[in-house]
Order: structure tokens, then sequence, then C-alpha cells
């Protein structure tokens, strides 16, 4: 199951991270995001130990949307060392999410 990210974790378990990050921005009511869902949870736990990879809530977390600049969902940022390394806007496949993130972590 991939992390809850939250405005009281969020620095924490992102920006300083040791490993490359994967946050998918999502909301209940998003058909596209419910699509997206089940890939996150698989990829939480292949890349566990090598990335981080959690959601955000944009209804219960506005403010981490909005630094962002999130402002279609889902969107999913890869940071590295606190910075915002890549980004897909929509629906993509599972192969476009693996991509991304062996690009980041062997790198």
């Amino acid at each position: 199951m991939a992390k809850e990210f939250q405005t009281i974790n969020f620095d924490e378990e992102v920006l300083h991270s040791n490993h490359p990050v994967m946050v998918d921005f999502w909301a209940q009511w998003c058909g596209p995001c419910k699509m997206v869902a089940p890939i996150v949870d698989e990829l939480s736990a292949e890349y566990d130990g090598k990335a981080t990879i959690g959601k955000v809530d944009v209804d219960k977390h506005p403010g981490i949307a909005e630094k962002y600049g999130i402002m279609n969902i889902p969107t999913i940022l890869f940071f590295k060392d606190g910075q915002v390394v890549d980004k897909i806007k929509g629906a993509a496949p599972k192969k476009e999410f693996i991509v991304r993130l062996e690009k980041l972590i062997n790198n």
C-alpha cells in the first residue's frame, strides 16, 4: 500500500528522503485517479527499499497541491534530493512509471 503523504509528513517523507520519491496527486471523485491507484500500490511494494511511493489527496491537503502547481489530477511528481525532477500528467501505463523510477534510481 502506498504511503499517504499529508501536510504534517510531506517535508520529512518526500523532501528529505534518501530515496527517489514518486507522489500521486489524486482525489476520491477522480475517475482516472482510480485507474492509477492500483499501479501506485503495486509499485510501492515492488520498489520498497529503493524508492518511496505515495499519494496526496488534493481535497484533504490543497496546500501541497497548490505549492506544486497541481491543476489537473492525476498528476504524478518524481522527486530526487528534495526537488521535482520529472512529472506525468494524467493516467499512464505502469511501464511509464517504471521507466521514470528506474531512471531516478540508477542516476
